[in-house]
């Protein structure tokens, strides 16, 4: 079947300032730009760096480093920030080291606050419709890959062939792919839903079209585990389920994340009016959809990531890095604070071995 490039559009494609929840606009149905693409180069290891997001490693002072444009994103000023990629390898893992400037480290995700009459209520963005959250959430970041080189155009379009704007049931487009056979794995970093675990959200992307009640992500999915992730914290009877068993507001000294061996049920004698709670329970990922690791640091207005995976899993919802003369195609999207308005790197990127 012929691509219909007409309806592919850039989900991230609108540049916001500081204040983007005053002026929420949906996704441009313009398809994307041909652009050239970006060669990035991984180069051989004599020793592993160590995943604890910091550059004092060997490898990284010899690494090519490549400096992105990162555009067309909510909350990053001007709707835009710099990013800088390095990558290496070894005999079974791939390396990557990246920084990018980012003014503040964003956790409050959609917290349960106590209100001045007893009540609790989460916090949301006023303009939210429905997925769409700027105000009140998590960094994240994305890197989607080309699997098998399954994804026609790609190498021209680069990720934003999977995104689609203008489409009914999402406020700002849905992501999947245009034909069946089509794949391509996606590491998404939720810096409060696993991040600071030292994982990656490991996932993929399909054809799925959107629906309503059988595939709200449409093409989005996750790899499969056998235990671990994160869930969401119901109110019971107007108040949180849980809480962490040090009782510590996450506003004063506690997180905005409840691991899951730190639960215990919600007292509400323990806490006062304008106190907030984690709304989201998480624990390790087990299985395939843990196979990214991850470790990261803000620090005055800067985030400095590594990330590593093994080059060959044998998973069929992962890229395998098999064939060292290939080059792999991928994309990058850096999120602040937002839920879907990513900025993202316009043009298709190429991770070459030396």
């Amino acid at each position: 079947m012929k691509r219909n490039t007409l309806t592919i559009a850039v989900i991230a494609a609108l540049a916001f300032g500081a204040n983007v929840a005053s002026a929420k606009e949906p996704a441009p149905k313009d398809k994307p730009k041909e652009m050239k693409p970006i060669t990035v180069t991984a180069v051989m290891a004599a020793a592993a760096p160590a995943v604890d997001g910091d550059a004092k490693d060997a490898v990284w002072k010899t690494a090519p480093a490549v400096k992105l444009e990162v555009v067309k994103g909510a909350n990053f000023k001007g709707g835009k920030t710099t990013a800088t990629l390095q990558v290496a390898y070894d005999k079974e893992n791939l390396y990557m080291l990246l920084s990018y400037d980012d003014p503040t480290l964003s956790v409050r995700r959609s917290p349960y606050q106590k209100q001045k009459d007893g009540t609790w209520e989460k916090l949301k963005d006023p303009e939210d419709k429905g997925g769409d959250n700027d105000v009140y959430y998590e960094d994240k970041i994305g890197v989607m890959w080309n699997i098998n080189n399954s994804i026609v155009g790609f190498e021209k379009f680069g990720c934003a062939i999977g995104c689609h704007g203008g489409e009914p049931g999402k406020p700002y487009g849905n992501k999947y792919l245009e034909e069946a056979g089509e794949l391509g794995d996606l590491w998404h970093m939720k810096w409060v839903r696993g991040g600071y675990l030292g994982q990656i959200d490991d996932g993929y992307l399909d054809h799925t079209r959107f629906d309503p009640e059988k595939a709200k992500s449409a093409g989005r999915k996750t790899d499969p585990k056998t235990a671990g992730g994160y869930d969401d914290i119901k109110l019971v009877n107007g108040k949180p389920e849980f809480m962490s068993k040090d009782a510590k507001p996450a506003n004063k000294g506690g997180t905005y994340w409840l691991p899951a061996e730190d639960k215990v049920p919600f007292d509400d004698s323990k806490f006062k009016p304008g106190d907030e709670v984690s709304s989201i329970l998480v624990a390790p990922f087990v299985g395939d959809r843990a196979d990214v690791k991850f470790s990261g640091k803000w620090a005055k207005g800067k985030w400095t990531m590594e990330i590593s995976r093994k080059l060959v899993t044998g998973s069929k919802f992962d890229v395998q890095f098999d064939d060292l003369k290939k080059g792999y195609g991928f994309g990058l999207a850096l999120f602040d604070n937002a839920q879907v308005r990513h900025a993202f790197v316009e043009q298709p990127l190429v991770l070459q071995f030396k």
